[in-house]
């Protein structure tokens, strides 16, 4: 994939792939060709270094706006707080990557991500300690049952086992039964069979 890295603000091809130069962070791995519009050496360092092919393009002119028109001193404005604005950004962003979020001195937009950001942060330590608690309830209940277990009595005697004998009481004396008498109407019958 051919990246282009430049900051012009229009004249697109729609068939190119293109990435703003002044806010390059490192180099993309599945690039294959860079073409580098105006002077940006770390970027054409960083593509070298990776084995890619680099072309470096001179910048074109940009037209400074005429004296007559009036909205050049704004224009200025505007750039020199777009500027701040990015800085406060990639600075947040920086301290994200190191771990660590501190609150921007400037700068509407990296104000409002500061503030999502320690939403955020607020709500995974409330989903954490709630964990936390289930997981500590789960392991209560765990030793709960291992208590009850080992309280529990004994597994009663094997009925069938009982009533097999019972029945071969009865045969043996020639007693008749039903084949599906309960256990006690079989005791009941042992119990009145004559007594040798």
């Amino acid at each position: 994939m051919e990246l282009i890295y430049t900051n012009q603000l229009e004249g697109f091809d729609p068939d190119k792939r293109y990435r703003t130069a002044s806010l390059f962070r490192g180099i993309e791995r599945d690039a294959t060709a860079v073409v580098v519009v105006g002077d940006y050496p770390d970027i054409i360092a960083a593509y070298e270094a990776a084995g890619v092919d680099v072309s470096v393009v001179e910048a074109s002119a940009v037209p400074v706006p005429s004296a007559k028109a009036p909205a050049s001193g704004e224009l200025a404005d505007e750039v020199a707080k777009l500027r701040a604005e990015n800085g406060a950004v990639i600075l947040l962003l920086d301290g994200l990557d190191a771990g660590e979020i501190q609150q921007p001195r400037s700068g509407e937009l990296a104000t409002r991500l500061f503030e999502s950001l320690g939403i955020i942060h607020a709500s995974v330590g409330e989903l954490t300690t709630e964990r936390d608690g289930l997981l500590l309830t789960v392991d209560a209940l765990r030793g709960e049952l291992e208590t009850l277990k080992k309280a529990a009595p004994a597994a009663p005697h094997d009925e069938a086992g009982e009533i097999a004998a019972l029945k071969a009481k009865l045969d043996a004396a020639g007693v008749q039964y039903r084949a599906n008498a309960s256990k006690e109407s079989l005791e009941k019958l042992v119990a009145e069979l004559p007594k040798a």
